[in-house]
């Protein structure tokens, strides 16, 4: 009886024993469906073999699915970092700061401690192009073939870039495959010991090779200790590399187009050059001057400029190719129009030809006093005759000459006089139509005149006349507001002789002002980039004031940003000071300050950038680049401001 009072309370205790575990294992199995591993499982001490069993097996299951969750959730984590960096390497459009992207998101999602980018140039060579230490790149390349021709993959940066295939090294004091010697001399000099070591390719198309991203010392992510790279992380590393290759080719390939677009603009202006060089220093310096001048305005803090700003590389860029643009027009203007230093001249000065005619006639009056001679007139009445036509004929084209300058303003007086001299006349005995070129034969509408023909000395004859053909600048779409004359060109001599101030006649002027014209319907046709839409307006409004009586579109003030008024003030102060006119002697520093002063007081351009012009010291810069020494005198900017 005793004995049997004692086995119950044991039975009953072990009973609640068996429940109790049963309780903590269906506890355990709750928090394994939920995969909860925040709790650690309970470990069973049963004396029911199949209770044992049961908890020992749901506790190597538990430990299992944890490590299976745990590495799910890190394989997760890494592709979440993979999409986060495409989306960063996409969006980042600073190159520098692309690269570091590339580097420490390698870096972040090897888990490692450090990383060198490589990037391979086009002579074979690779450069070390960014760190995540900040020690400085080293400046040598690291030839991918050796002097024979033959590839250098004992080197293992070298190895990955040309066969394209990842490498790792478990220890680099253990490694045999490869020269480390490099790898060890850096870890002597900079304290930082490299064990492990993973190299993988940047290539973004089947069999090509950009760079070369090194991640350097695995870290264990739980200890922090260096370990191996683990095989199984390759594929993330290559995955990111990939899409970090794609980025910067395309990178690359922007920035290729933007070389090649600067070199198309620069080529341009090499053009201008080409045809006249006294307007290719013109297409250089201009930008020079305004991009002077943009930096001065950016830079104002206070006052009426406070407010303007490039702040963006793009911004800098799109006015620095306006300027360099902005005669682009001149490619259809003729050279001996923008060159004209005489008012007969075309593609050759025609003085040539009206100073023949002189020598004509005085050879006719030297024939008169033959001819008088032989009839018996006195001889020296026949000299005294000859002596005053010689005289008369020396003064007239002495005059006409001095009138084909240019230099003195034409009066109706002498307007007249150049009339009166052009009605002499000379005898023509050979056909004038002979040996002219289809186009120019067009333009003799008139009856051939029997020979010999009395030609008058100077004249405007109908062939002068070159007829408008093109009429793209009168479309209204281009809403320029300008007087176009009736007709191309007029070479008529006595026409052309009889311009009042300079050598242009009104339609060599309209010719040389349209280069504006063309410049605007060029680049507006272009599909340019959204960053790149004010080039146009930049490029096309240099000649326009802030009271409207500019051309071609006869903007006003309200209409003109701070840029294209910069575009006025350069262009205008270059062509007072260039040296390099035929057509005018170049201005000092003084006499262009001065005139540039007027058109400020006359609102013709901005008062407030011209005072910061004289105030930062810009005009004595650009003289001491670009004037020549004679030019640079004195200027009391005082006087202007």
């Amino acid at each position: 009886m005793a004995v049997l009072l004692v086995l119950v309370p044991l039975a009953m205790l072990g009973s609640r024993r068996i429940a109790q575990t049963l309780t903590a294992l269906a506890t355990d199995s709750e928090h394994l469906k939920r995969l909860d591993f925040s709790q650690e499982p309970h470990q069973t001490n049963s004396m029911l073999y199949e209770i044992q069993a049961l908890g020992d097996a749901q506790y190597v299951m538990h430990g299992a699915i944890q490590n299976r969750t745990e590495e799910l959730k890190a394989s997760q984590d890494k592709l979440a970092q993979l999409v986060d960096n495409g989306i960063r390497l996409s969006r980042e459009q600073n190159r520098t700061l692309l690269l570091h992207h590339v580097l420490f998101g390698a870096r972040e999602i090897a888990q490692c401690a450090a990383a060198t980018l490589f990037l391979k140039t086009e002579h074979n060579t690779l450069v070390f192009a960014q760190r995540t230490s900040e020690d400085p790149l080293p400046s040598f390349e690291i030839p991918l073939f050796d002097a024979e021709g033959k590839p250098n993959n004992h080197f293992v940066v070298v190895n990955v870039a040309n066969t394209n295939t990842s490498v790792i090294v478990d220890d680099v004091y253990a490694e045999t495959r490869f020269d480390m010697s490099g790898t060890k001399k850096f870890s002597e000099d900079s304290g930082f010991r490299t064990v492990s070591m993973l190299t993988v390719p940047l290539s973004p198309r089947e069999g090509e090779v950009i760079g070369v991203i090194q991640l350097l010392n695995a870290l264990d992510p739980k200890t922090g200790a260096v370990i191996p790279f683990p095989q199984d992380l390759i594929g993330f590393v290559e995955a990111l590399a990939a899409q970090s290759a794609v980025a910067i080719e395309n990178q690359n390939l922007i920035e290729a187009q933007k070389l090649l677009m600067d070199a198309l603009i620069k080529l341009i202006a090499g053009a201008i050059d080409a045809k006249s060089p006294y307007t290719g220093g013109h297409c250089e310096r201009v930008p020079e001057l305004g991009l002077m001048l943009a930096e001065a305005a950016t830079a104002q803090t206070s006052g009426p400029l406070a407010s303007f700003k490039f702040e963006t590389e793009d911004e800098w860029r799109e006015f620095r190719i306006g300027a360099w643009l902005h005669d682009c027009g001149k490619v259809t203007t003729p050279e001996y129009v923008v060159d004209k230093a005489c008012k007969l001249e075309t593609i050759y000065n025609r003085i040539h030809e009206v100073r023949m005619r002189f020598e004509v006639l005085l050879r006719d009056a030297r024939i008169a006093q033959l001819q008088a001679l032989a009839i018996g007139t006195d001889a020296q009445e026949a000299q005294a005759a000859f002596d005053t036509r010689l005289a008369q004929l020396l003064d007239d084209f002495a005059f006409v000459a001095e009138c084909n300058l240019g230099g003195e303003y034409m009066a109706p007086e002498k307007v007249q006089r150049l009339q009166q001299i052009a009605q002499q006349t000379w005898l023509r005995h050979f056909d004038d139509r002979a040996g002219l070129a289809h186009e120019e034969l067009k333009r003799h509408t008139d009856a051939p005149a029997a020979l010999p023909a009395t030609e008058l000395l100077l004249s405007d004859k109908a062939h002068h006349i070159i007829p408008r053909t093109s009429k793209a600048v009168m479309d209204p779409k281009w809403k320029f507001k300008v007087n176009i004359p009736e007709h191309q060109y007029n070479y008529g001599e006595v026409y052309n002789l009889s311009v009042s101030r300079g050598t242009l006649t009104e339609e060599e002027r309209f010719k040389i002002n349209e280069h504006v014209m063309q410049s605007l319907m060029m680049l507006e046709q272009l599909p340019l980039p959204k960053n790149m839409r004010r080039v146009p307006e930049y490029a096309g409004t240099h000649h326009e004031t802030l009271i409207g009586t500019g051309y071609p579109r006869k903007l006003g003030a309200d209409e003109l940003s701070v840029p294209m008024r910069i575009m006025a003030i350069a262009d205008i102060f270059e062509a007072l000071t260039a040296s390099d006119r035929p057509y005018k002697k170049a201005k000092t520093l003084s006499e262009s300050i001065k005139i540039l002063s007027f058109f400020k007081k006359d609102k013709h351009i901005d008062g407030d950038l011209f005072d910061l012009f004289l105030t930062s010291g810009i005009y004595l810069r650009y003289a001491e680049k670009y004037l020549l020494p004679g030019q640079i005198d004195v200027v009391d900017i005082s006087e202007f401001i």
